[in-house]
């Protein structure tokens, strides 16, 4: 059984994606070519904002957000210890400040009560995960952020694309959100890729500039920027996907659903994940919480199920951040995610057999 299963999609869409890269192929815009464009256009509208603006990965696009922004040395982004390094990382790319605080023990994602208590004068920006599939309370976080001086909310929803929260879909929930094509995310090409969205035309403007070296026209740089375009191969392969997407999230929600309903009739000795009223998940992974992660992860290798431990070192516990002067005992329920969590094979084209395979390997744990 493969941990994702990327293949199986592959051989759906295959004469759909030969098509649409043999076209690109042929006109040869292999950077920016018009397939972007028309990428932008779908996702704006699938998210239900006025702006998409297409970048060189996830990764890039918080950069690009937060000089867009203005962040600046010396400034301080709002973020969580439990997320990929990305997420951290560009903040102190800038030259600005992480400052974490703790996660929600259910959702495993910000936990609004601890965001006010963190603002300074020297708070810019807040920018919450959709950790494994689902937004964070982004209401919440978007009405401390307005009364704290209409902070700009920055949405990295890396993970949690397609899902929504209170019937709006994530990347249109705050500021700026934005999102990322890794070939694992629920909508992934076959490389590096990512994208912005905003309902604001100067963000959007300044986006598109910083993307492109920060050039406004041809030889007419009036602000810095970096190499962060979206190759016209990637958003042919996006387009290729788009089509199927919504029905992939569908089959992913019903598989969690079986894992909920036979994991749970299996032991009770694992949480498993939980999704916030008024919110759906993608379940761009599906997480349980065990008391011994390592003693799983073997009983279910033993049962040919692999698994695998996200984020098992948290943010304020890695080297790179020891400047922040952060200890263990921190952040005490990202430590305890950090140290239980074990997520399970998911992705739209598991087979009952290997839904069965994974729910039976939790029979006497």
């Amino acid at each position: 059984m493969e941990f994702i299963d990327l293949k199986s999609q592959q051989a759906l869409i295959r004469e759909k994606l030969d098509k649409r890269i043999a076209t690109v192929l042929d006109h040869g815009r292999y950077v920016m070519g018009p397939e972007v464009g028309e990428l932008e256009e779908k996702l704006a509208d699938y998210v239900g904002v006025k702006h998409c603006v297409g970048a060189s990965s996830g990764t890039d696009t918080l950069l690009i957000a937060l000089m867009a922004l203005g962040i600046e040395p010396g400034d301080e982004v709002i973020t969580v210890p439990y997320t990929w390094i990305s997420t951290a990382e560009m903040i102190a790319l800038i030259g600005a400040k992480p400052v974490f605080v703790d996660i929600d023990e259910t959702t495993l994602n910000m936990d609004p009560s601890k965001v006010e208590a963190a603002i300074t004068d020297k708070t810019k920006a807040i920018m919450p995960v959709g950790i494994y599939g689902q937004t964070a309370d982004m209401t919440a976080i978007n009405e401390i952020a307005a009364r704290n001086g209409n902070l700009p909310v920055i949405e990295d929803a890396a993970q949690s694309f397609g899902a929504t929260h209170h019937g709006k879909k994530s990347c249109s929930l705050s500021t700026i959100g934005s999102t990322s094509f890794f070939p694992s995310k629920p909508l992934g090409g076959y490389g590096d890729g990512g994208a912005l969205f905003t309902d604001d035309d100067d963000l959007a403007t300044a986006m598109r500039q910083i993307r492109s070296h920060g050039q406004a026209k041809k030889h007419h740089h009036p602000i810095l920027g970096l190499n962060g375009r979206l190759d016209t191969i990637q958003a042919a392969v996006v387009l290729s996907k788009l089509d199927i997407f919504d029905d992939e999230i569908i089959k992913r929600q019903e598989v969690a659903a079986t894992y909920n309903e036979h994991i749970s009739q299996k032991t009770d000795k694992v949480k498993l994940p939980e999704v916030a009223d008024g919110n759906t998940s993608v379940y761009a992974q599906y997480t349980v919480l065990a008391e011994d992660p390592v003693a799983l992860n073997a009983s279910l290798s033993n049962s040919g199920v692999p698994s695998v431990s996200y984020y098992a070192v948290p943010l304020h516990l890695q080297p790179v951040f020891s400047n922040l002067g952060h200890k263990p005992g921190d952040f005490p329920v990202t430590e305890k995610v950090s140290a239980q969590c074990l997520s399970l094979p998911m992705n739209p084209y598991l087979k009952d057999e290997e839904i069965g395979q994974v729910c039976i390997a939790f029979e006497g744990i």
